[in-house]
């Protein structure tokens, strides 16, 4: 004699499983899109085209700083507390006009501009006893003559 018993099949939860973690993936995609729509991004500004102008006229006085003969030299003497600003001796004998930015990238409050006012020798020192120690960025914008220019030299001070 055969034993016929019947057996109850074993329930599994792995199709309740899998659909509840397709149920959550969606919720959490859902989720996403939802607070990427609730984010304001705004991108453009009224006077984008103007901010454009701007932006390629300095890289054009970048590009014509950079094709100078001789390159706009920073050099600082930590010994003395100074800092020679050289301009390349072609622009000898044209009327120079311009600004001396010092950029703090840490501290905005330790910005300052000063104006470009080179000697005979085309060099113009400063004292850098009262600047804070670190890193700054030099921001020479100026014109010679008709042409403008731009050079931005980083500088540390120790």
């Amino acid at each position: 004699m055969t034993n016929n018993t019947i057996q109850k099949p074993t329930r599994t939860l792995w199709p309740y499983a899998i659909i509840a973690v397709f149920v959550l993936f969606g919720g959490y995609i859902g989720f996403l899109v939802r607070q990427t729509m609730k984010t304001s991004v705004d991108l453009i500004s009224t006077d984008y085209y103007q901010q454009e102008l701007a932006y390629q006229k300095r890289m054009e006085s970048v590009a014509r700083t950079a094709a100078l003969p001789a390159p706009v030299t920073v050099l600082h003497d930590a010994a003395a507390r100074k800092l020679t600003l050289q301009l390349p001796a072609s622009l000898a004998g044209q009327p120079l006009a311009g600004t001396v930015h010092f950029f703090r990238p840490s501290d905005l409050k330790l910005d300052f501009t000063l104006p470009l006012q080179a000697n005979a020798e085309l060099q113009q020192q400063f004292s850098t006893a009262k600047m804070q120690p670190g890193y700054w960025r030099v921001c020479l914008d100026f014109t010679a003559g008709k042409q403008a220019y731009f050079v931005e030299k980083p500088l540390v001070i120790k």
